[in-house]
């Protein structure tokens, strides 16, 4: 005959399928055609159903199976029917997001008020600390970007080139190619121009390199006017010979500043991890790519050399890979 507020709402509609809210739809139904009673089993119809009385009844209403209720069942005195008290348990907090609960949807006097309460304040001190943690994941994530980041250029810097020499090293256990590239007449261009132009000069070195790499190709600044770049997986030393030949050609080209032309070219030094009888440490890595860029320098810059491993090292102009003069 009568459904307090807050059943009344919860069994007026159905928030998933989008049933129009009607108060008055469950009034006068059978109450087994409205809920489904779980405990005790095998209660068909009303007068089993009060025969239950003062007992504890387990049920959910047929348009939210996913909610269970907890209730009792008394009779009403000389008036042939009963009252079911209903409470939402633990179910409260899930009834309240499915059904937009409210509190004029609760009796003033029903404890789940205390309840309502405390649950908002839980679920908004969880916003906050979820919402803080994402803050500090993000910042956490930035700051390891910067961290490894060149700010200049955008590349990779030093950092970030030892751990991934590091990881390849000793972890994955490739075979790469490793890059040493210094810039040639970058000083002049500095004490012509100004620090500004460098920059300049060495933002657009960064765009160079990094349009030229392939996907797992990784390129670095670590340095002034060094980079290091490592070409994965292995290429062999024609190949790399021609993308160094391609770099330093690019870099050849005037870069304009303001109202200035700047000219640099760069020198390369070339060591691949295949011409090592073992697998090399990042020092003695380092210093082979160090000493073959140093005989590129002294062949004249605008060249690169190959460690081969040996106590020869190769030398060669930027498009002549057809001779390689020993050095």
């Amino acid at each position: 005959r009568h459904a307090g507020p807050t059943i009344a709402k919860m069994l007026a509609g159905d928030p998933v399928n989008g049933d129009p809210v009607n108060g008055d739809r469950v009034v006068g139904q059978p109450l087994l055609d409205v809920f489904d009673l779980r405990r005790p089993a095998g209660i068909t119809d009303f007068a089993g159903l009060m025969a239950q009385a003062g007992l504890r009844l387990s049920l959910a209403p047929q348009v939210a199976a996913h909610l269970p209720l907890r209730g009792v069942i008394l009779p009403l005195p000389d008036r042939g029917g009963a009252i079911l008290d209903l409470s939402l348990g633990l179910s409260f907090a899930r009834a309240v997001a499915d059904f937009s609960l409210t509190l004029p949807d609760f009796s003033p006097c029903d404890q789940i008020i205390e309840l309502l309460y405390l649950h908002e304040a839980n679920s908004s001190t969880a916003r906050l600390s979820r919402h803080l943690s994402e803050r500090l994941q993000a910042a956490h994530a930035s700051a390891q970007h910067q961290a490894r980041t060149d700010a200049l250029t955008g590349l990779s810097n030093r950092r970030a080139m030892d751990d991934e020499l590091e990881h390849l090293l000793t972890v994955r256990r490739d075979d790469f190619t490793l890059l040493h590239l210094d810039l040639d007449l970058f000083k002049t261009v500095n004490d012509t121009y100004g620090h500004a132009a460098g920059d300049a000069v060495l933002v657009e070195v960064g765009h160079i390199l990094d349009q030229e790499m392939r996907r797992n190709d990784f390129p670095a600044r670590v340095g002034g006017d060094e980079f290091l770049i490592v070409l994965r997986p292995r290429l062999e030393t024609e190949v790399a010979g021609a993308i160094a030949t391609r770099l330093i050609k690019r870099i050849e080209q005037p870069i304009r500043f303001e109202n200035h032309i700047c000219k640099i070219s760069a020198s390369i030094g070339i060591v691949s991890t295949k011409h090592y009888s073992k697998r090399p440490s990042i020092e003695q890595l380092m210093a082979d790519a160090d000493a073959a860029l140093y005989q590129a320098k002294n062949g004249g810059r605008g060249r690169f050399a190959v460690f081969d491993g040996g106590d020869r090292r190769v030398a060669t102009l930027p498009g002549d890979m057809g001779q390689k003069p020993e050095i």
